[in-house]
């Protein structure tokens, strides 16, 4: 039982000081070293592959697995040995890894950096901010375009970067969280449905369909108790949820950006521009006021107050199970 109390005190410490210091920025950090290996894999898998549907799709998989063998399996190894030399060395070492595992600070910061451009320099450093945390092209957004697209990504990107993580986290342990954290970084950079990627990145993207499909159905849960909390209109994000959780190609992505689109009485998503294509998107939500910049920082309080909110959730579930089994 030791090990589990261990592996849970550290991924409270690790929450605890992501609120803290937030995402240190590094070339060195965790989730950028998975980027690279990503990187390397795929020009590998082209390389070993005939470049025909299924050869692509066949170097996808291999990718894929390659990249969470190898980014669950260190973390996994490293603390199989230091838990071996010290209980306090492996505590220590899993903390510091849940810690880069999340990302609730760091976003509310770089979300918090759109608001402030758009007050005090303007449009077009409201769209050079936003840029640093959306996928889209932002060039040619409206200031409510930019605006969107933050809330869009903070709703979205509470569930892949603290709700998701910590659920890993909680089953598994740190390797749990890097397991997640490969599959959902694989999806970011190779779960793009266009030419290059469309039969290379499928595995890819199906699978983080699959290990996102709860979890992100726990966070709109959480994300809409947080809009009770934070003051904002609970009883809409439950209806919106319901009504618009599905209006996304993902089976996913929608679900908390619907519950944040009904606390805020706003409308979300529609169309959106990705490397100079346009694709058709569903609205979700209704436009019962204008978007403005507070928006952001409202959406802000409720990740924070969701984020707080899953953490004693998962640790007093988790803590209850360890209690009966042993």
């Amino acid at each position: 039982m030791n090990d589990f109390v261990w592996s849970l005190g550290a991924v409270l410490l690790g929450f605890g000081a992501d609120l803290l210091l937030g995402d240190p920025a590094t070339r060195f950090h965790p989730i950028c070293l998975m980027g690279n290996f990503i990187s390397y894999m795929e020009k590998k898998g082209r390389k070993w592959f005939p470049q025909t549907p299924e050869g692509e799709r066949k170097a996808g998989i291999l990718c894929a697995l390659s990249v969470i063998l190898v980014s669950a399996g260190i973390p996994l190894a490293l603390l199989v040995f230091l838990y071996r030399i010290s209980a306090f060395l492996g505590f220590a070492a899993e903390a510091v890894l849940c810690f880069f595992a999340l990302s609730a600070r760091t976003l509310e910061k770089e979300s918090s950096q759109v608001a402030r451009a758009l007050e005090e320099e303007g449009l077009e450093a409201g769209r050079k901010a936003v840029s640093r945390i959306v996928g889209r092209d932002t060039e040619n957004l409206t200031q409510e375009g930019v605006v969107k697209a933050a809330v869009e990504t903070v709703a979205e990107n509470f569930s892949d970067g603290v709700a998701a993580p910590l659920f890993y986290m909680m089953l598994l342990g740190a390797p749990g969280g890097y397991f997640y954290k490969s599959v959902n970084t694989m999806d970011s950079m190779l779960g793009y449905k266009n030419e290059r990627y469309l039969h290379f990145g499928r595995f890819a993207a199906k699978l983080d369909d699959a290990v996102n499909y709860l979890p992100s159905r726990i966070a709109a849960l959480f994300l809409i108790a947080s809009a009770w909390i934070c003051g904002q209109d609970g009883k809409m994000a439950w209806k919106i949820f319901r009504r618009d959780r599905k209006n996304h190609a993902s089976p996913n992505s929608a679900q908390t950006e619907s519950a944040a689109a009904g606390a805020l009485h706003v409308q979300l998503a529609g169309d959106a521009w990705y490397f100079g294509t346009r694709y058709k998107k569903p609205t979700i939500g209704d436009s019962l006021r204008p978007v403005e910049i507070s928006d952001i920082r409202r959406m802000n309080r409720m990740m924070i107050a969701a984020s707080v909110l899953t953490l004693a959730v998962f640790a007093l579930i988790k803590g209850m199970v360890l209690l009966f089994l042993f």
